[in-house]
């Protein structure tokens, strides 16, 4: 494992437990078996180390979304990916929703980075086969864009206001988990049960 590799993954680990902004440099090193000095000569700051290792993340997870949204199943077969993908995805690396949230607020640049990347999902041929699917009768008339917002948000918000929902609905760190692994198969469900005619 390279030096890189492994403060990537100790920074993984730390960012999970403390959040961006209860993470420390030193204890990232000592995660990773490296002296600070490594640390800082490797990454001079911890936004740029959380950049970089976003991107490492960003880089796993575009590709596959990428495969979805091209491939040659229906529709309802890859929401049902989709959804899978994403939520096992962010279950590995919790921190990174509500950090694109703050991100967005505080580093737009860097928000728009990521977002501009020529590696980023790009959903245009899924939303054609929408439109293809809608005309031939399998799917009832919908705004494709609505029905990737639809996706998005049933996906992303769990997480991305996890305090809040553990809050409200009064559940534990253990039961979270087990209603996002549920959510991996109900969420596609419930979409494609609302569209298909």
């Amino acid at each position: 494992m390279t030096t890189e590799e492994k403060i990537f993954n100790a920074a993984r680990i730390v960012f999970q437990k403390k959040g961006f902004a209860g993470a420390r440099m030193q204890e990232i090193a000592d995660e990773a078996g490296i002296n600070k000095a490594m640390l800082h000569y490797c990454f001079k700051t911890k936004q740029l180390l959380f950049e970089a290792v976003f991107m490492n993340a960003f880089g796993q997870l575009a590709p596959q979304i990428n495969a979805i949204f091209n491939s040659d199943e229906t529709v309802f077969d890859k929401i049902r990916k989709f959804a899978h993908s994403y939520i096992s995805f962010v279950i590995e690396n919790p921190y990174l929703p509500q950090f694109i949230i703050q991100e967005m607020n505080n580093n737009p640049e860097f928000a728009m980075s990521f977002l501009n990347h020529e590696n980023r999902p790009n959903p245009d041929l899924l939303i054609s086969q929408i439109e293809k699917e809608i005309i031939a009768g399998i799917i009832k008339p919908i705004n494709p864009k609505q029905l990737l917002l639809d996706i998005f948000s049933l996906t992303v918000f769990p997480f991305a206001a996890q305090i809040m929902v553990k809050a409200i609905i009064q559940i534990s760190d253990s039961e979270f988990n087990q209603l996002m692994e549920e959510r991996k198969t109900s969420i596609a469900e419930q979409i494609i049960n609302s569209i298909k005619r």
